[in-house]
Formats: structure tokens, sequence, C-alpha cells
């Protein structure tokens, strides 16, 4: 290779070096390594997961449809089917549906084409990471306004923050990782007044009170990210859709990269959750009804403040250092998402709402590390 080709190469390494990546963190079965323990010991509650999706009813969905599909052909018939069930699940037009690789796929798309170098996107603190990590890797700026004490919108100085360079406003709603929704009225006056796109991410919105989804037809700049990962417990295939007027719906759908960006054995898999709607809707229902069981069960150890949710989660605030915390709960086999310092908050932790077995072993490892009472280590 000449010397042109090395020197680009180092130039492109330093380059991609300044744009930070996400990390998944530990993992159940590196955890179950490090304490010599079966996988099935290990609780995780770090990423959200529905696990009151009934799973026997999910196994027989996936060996129905290795039976109908022929893996050999291209997935031509597959999306339109989707979106149609889509529409009918949310009543609105199928033209205003686009299917992606997941929520976080359709995240890059819409950044991809909207945002140009030097152009801004402004957003809200604390909230989901990903948006920023995908503006930043366009060269553009990512700006943020902190949250009130109460977790809602500030929506003055967000206001403020408006200018002629801002291109997107990024909305998550219930938010991640504080689990609340903001007020309709806070987003509705932001998305009237925002000289751009506004991405509504609602991924948790079946757990929650409302949804701005039959609302689409008021802004028309605004795409209302979903997904299938959370209420209906599909994280490991990797499906989301977005809504938006038909205009915008068009630009995503034509101006995506590539052809069939979704296996039909995933679009096929969305399908059979919306015919058979009830294993969402169940899981829902019983995963609000331990949501506010574990919210009053962390809300009684003493030094713990846990708040309410509106999502598939709790962020709970600890007396104790979160680093102190995280470890022992780590060396009694529970994995939570350590977020430390959230606006006047010091010690944050965003708990997935488990099982109830589940939710039960973090509750006694917190009051036996409330009560200076160590976990030793398997081995």
């Amino acid at each position: 290779m000449n010397t042109s080709y090395h020197k680009w190469l180092e130039q492109k390494k330093l380059k991609l070096q300044t744009f930070d990546c996400y990390s998944a963190g530990v993992t159940p079965e590196s955890l179950a390594q490090q304490l010599c323990v079966d996988n099935s010991k290990i609780v995780k509650l770090n990423f959200n997961e529905n696990l009151f999706i009934d799973r026997s009813r999910q196994t027989l969905l996936l060996k129905q449809i290795a039976d109908e599909i022929d893996l050999r052909l291209y997935p031509e018939d597959e999306m339109p089917k989707l979106t149609k069930k889509l529409a009918e699940y949310l009543q609105i037009l199928p033209e205003c549906i686009v299917i992606g690789n997941a929520g976080d796929e359709l995240l890059d798309r819409i950044i991809r084409l909207f945002i140009e170098k030097d152009d801004v996107a402004v957003s809200f603190a604390p909230s989901f990471v990903i948006p920023k990590l995908c503006v930043k890797r366009q060269e553009g700026e990512y700006v943020t306004v902190p949250l009130k004490s109460n977790f809602q919108l500030d929506v003055p100085l967000m206001l403020d923050a408006f200018s002629e360079k801002t291109r997107l406003l990024y909305l998550c709603s219930p938010n991640n990782p504080t689990s609340n929704q903001m007020r309709p009225e806070d987003i509705e006056t932001l998305a009237k007044a925002f000289p751009g796109i506004v991405i509504l991410d609602e991924a948790y919105s079946e757990f929650a009170d409302y949804s701005f989804v039959s609302r689409i037809h008021e802004f028309p700049n605004m795409i209302i990210l979903r997904t299938f990962s959370k209420a209906f417990g599909l994280a490991m295939l990797r499906l989301g859709y977005v809504i938006a007027n038909p205009e915008l719906a068009e630009i995503l759908t034509k101006k995506a990269p590539l052809p069939y960006p979704v296996s039909g054995f995933t679009i096929r898999m969305g399908i059979k959750m919306l015919e058979n709607i009830d294993i969402m809707q169940t899981a829902v229902a019983s995963l609000k009804v331990e949501r506010e069981n574990l919210i009053k069960a962390l809300n009684q150890i003493e030094g713990i403040q846990a708040f309410n949710s509106q999502a598939d989660f709790v962020l709970m605030n600890t007396k104790q250092p979160a680093d102190t915390v995280y470890e022992e709960l780590l060396n009694n086999g529970v994995i939570l998402k350590k977020w430390g310092k959230l606006l006047q908050y010091e010690n944050c932790f965003r708990v997935t709402v488990g099982l109830p077995e589940f939710n039960a072993k973090l509750v006694e490892s917190l009051k036996r590390i409330n009560n200076n009472g160590r976990v030793n280590r398997a081995c």
C-alpha cells in the first residue's frame, strides 16, 4: 500500500475515535462466569426487557413461521402486510407508517437524512443517549436543556434553544431513564414552535397513559418512534416503526439506503404478534401490577427512593454511593443500569420491572446492602 493510503487511514481512525459508541456493559454470561454460577442464577434488570410475555406462545408462533416461509426468497410482500396490520392496530392510515430494523436503526436513518455538518439538534437531559451519538457522527451539534426537578420539560428554556440552525428536536416520552411521561401540552407547544423535524420517541407508550399517534395529523413535522422490543417482547428480533405524515413517511421509505432492511422472518413475527394481540395486552397488564408492587417495595427500604413510572422500568435513587451498591448487587448476581448523578439525585439506577421472583431477589439484596451486609463472591 502506498503512503497516501496509510496517511488517509490513520486520519480516518483518529476521526472515528472522537465518536462515542454505545456500550452494553456487563452481560449475564460474563457475570455468571465471574461468580462461578449458572446463567439462570443471574437476575438481569438493566435492559428494559419485557419478561411478562408468554414465551411458550411466542415459541409456537415462531414454529408456525418456520413452517410457513421459504428462507430462499426475498421478503417482497411482507412489509405491506405488517404495515396493514399496524394501521389496524393504531387506527391510522398505512401510508403514515414506516418499518425499520428496530427503533435505533430508524433513529439513525432519520438523523442521517435530516442532519448535516454544523446543524443543531435539541433535546433535554437526562434522556436516551443514541440520538446524541448519531448526531455527533453526522458532525452536528447536540444541545440539551436540563429537565426540571420533577423530571418535566423546561419549556421556556427549550424554546430559547431553538434557532435558525436547529434542524431536529428529540423528545423521549415516557423518558428513558426517568420513566415519566412529559405533559402533552408541553410536547404540543414545542412541536408546533420547532422549525425542523420533531422526533417523539414513544418506545414505552403501551405502558403509559397516552400517545400522540392519534394526533399525528396535527403535526406535519413530527415523527413518532415506536418499537416491538418492549411491550411486544421481540427485543431479539429488532423490529421498529415510525408514524409520520405521508410526506415524511415517503422520504423515510424511499430514501432508505438498502433494499429489504428488515428480515422477512422478523416482519412475519411482528404480524403474528399483532394477530395475537392478547399476548401483549396480558403481559402489559401484568407488568403494570408488578411495577406498582416493585415501587412500593423499594420505597419501604430505608435510604432508597423509587419514582412513579409510565414505562417498563423504574428509576430509583440510593443513599449509599451508586458504585458501592452496583458492585454489591453484581456480587449477588443482580444487574441494574447504573446512572449515577441525575439532576439533584446523586446515586441513580434504572431498574427493569422483572418477574416477581426477580424483583424479590433485588429487594432482598438491597435490604442486605442497606444493613451493611456485604455479599461474598461464589469463587
